[in-house]
């Protein structure tokens, strides 16, 4: 009987156990390269949040009262209709004796070239300073007996240039009635835009007056005649100082606001 050696299987050694959420290792190269690159892209959100705060902020900055002047010059294209010409206007004790006044506008013109708008002594009076563009309107009061012709002459020219005019300021034209019809007139050059705003009021009914008189005239207490009763000089004053100062509020450059510094 033969005996034969059982075969065996040959084994080799056994693998060392891998961990279960084992990372790979990174090469130390990546790591540096990612490294920068997280680095970098920071640096310019960084630099990008800063160059647009310092950007808004520029935008913010009021101008300079002499640049916010020049601008002021444009407001004839630049601001609506309604904000120039408000289509109702107020005059708490504007009135003679302290009366409340109201105002409608009843006319637009559309915006002229001076030498179409303005009479020839004004145009010779603004031949130094220039002129640029005349806006009209007409209001009427509450009782519809009076017409007022408020208008604006916009100008190149620098403050103390139409602070000299002022003195010298002739009768204004009329606009929604005739010039035989004025009765008072008054004018008003804000400090903060090139423009003169006047005003000349006259009867609704179409009377023809003697030459215009200033509305400081007719205001007076002593002052005789039906214009001055009628509180013509009132009316002219009251219009070009309100038209006259909500020019100046849109001329005036907005304040500045805080605005905060950016996150780093």
């Amino acid at each position: 009987m033969t005996t034969t050696t059982p075969r065996t299987e040959i084994l080799g050694e056994p693998e060392p156990p891998q961990p279960t959420h084992a990372h790979p290792r990174r090469h130390p190269v990546r790591v540096l390269a990612a490294t920068l690159c997280v680095l970098l892209g920071s640096g310019l959100v960084g630099g990008a949040a800063l160059t647009t705060w310092a950007e808004h902020r520029a935008a913010a900055r009021p101008l300079p009262a002499d640049a916010a002047y020049r601008k002021a010059g444009s407001l004839w294209r630049a601001a609506p209709v309604d904000s120039l010409f408000p289509p109702v206007l107020t005059g708490p004790s504007a009135g003679p004796g302290g009366s409340d006044r109201t105002w409608t506008r009843v006319a637009l013109a559309p915006d002229a070239d001076c030498s179409a708008a303005l009479a020839a002594d004004w145009q010779a009076l603004l031949a130094a300073a220039g002129c640029t563009r005349v806006l009209r309107a007409t209001y009427t009061d509450a009782t519809r007996s009076s017409l007022i012709t408020v208008g604006m002459v916009f100008t190149p020219a620098d403050a103390p240039t139409l602070t000299a005019l002022t003195a010298r300021i002739p009768a204004p034209p009329a606009y929604g009635f005739t010039d035989a019809q004025r009765a008072a007139w008054a004018t008003f050059v804000p400090p903060q835009a090139p423009v003169v705003v006047y005003t000349v009021s006259a009867f609704a009914d179409g009377r023809r007056l003697d030459a215009p008189r200033p509305a400081e005239d007719l205001m007076k207490k002593d002052a005789t005649g039906a214009a001055a009763q009628a509180g013509l000089g009132h009316e002219a004053r009251a219009l070009a100082d309100r038209v006259g100062h909500g020019l100046a509020v849109l001329a005036a450059p907005p304040a500045a606001t805080p605005t905060p510094e950016p996150t780093r």
